[in-house]
């Protein structure tokens, strides 16, 4: 970007995803599965392999969604024609069972802010923005903005 000094901000753009910053090393990734699905293993109806017997959350009753007008607004704004019987079929068999996820990302965060000094972000030696996929894969973008001078 040619910033000097300043910050750089990185959002996710998905619910279901974290941007963090820790260290990007392959069995500390297997540790971070492993411990979040203990903090949020996934529905009993889910068709995740790791799903769990007896565990169950709300977002997940798609038959029951949407459950305001707020929430069936929404889904218009999105381009689902709810109000026709066959769209709202439509729409709930696209949607995922995936409550953990959102939970997960409520959790870790979907943001980071990153000091930028002398043209050099300012993390530590081991440190890697990280990018956390709690539901895919899938196709994910972020936002980066940059605030500061050249």
């Amino acid at each position: 970007s040619g910033m000097k000094n300043g910050v750089v901000n990185v959002i996710s753009r998905h619910t279901t995803t974290a941007i963090t910053i820790n260290e990007r090393e392959s069995r500390l990734a297997k540790d971070m599965e492993k411990y979040f699905l203990e903090l949020a293993p996934p529905d009993e109806r889910s068709s995740a392999k790791t799903a769990m017997a007896g565990v169950t959350y709300f977002h997940n009753d798609i038959d029951e969604r949407p459950e305001s007008e707020e929430e069936a607004q929404r889904c218009r704004e999105n381009g689902w024609d709810i109000d026709n019987p066959d769209q709202l079929q439509a729409w709930r068999d696209q949607e995922p069972i995936n409550a953990h996820s959102h939970l997960l990302s409520m959790l870790l965060g979907s943001s980071e802010s990153i000091p930028v000094v002398d043209g050099k972000m300012v993390i530590g030696q081991w440190q890697s923005i990280l990018l956390v996929d709690l539901d895919g894969p899938r196709d994910r973008t972020v936002g980066v903005q940059f605030l500061g001078y050249i």
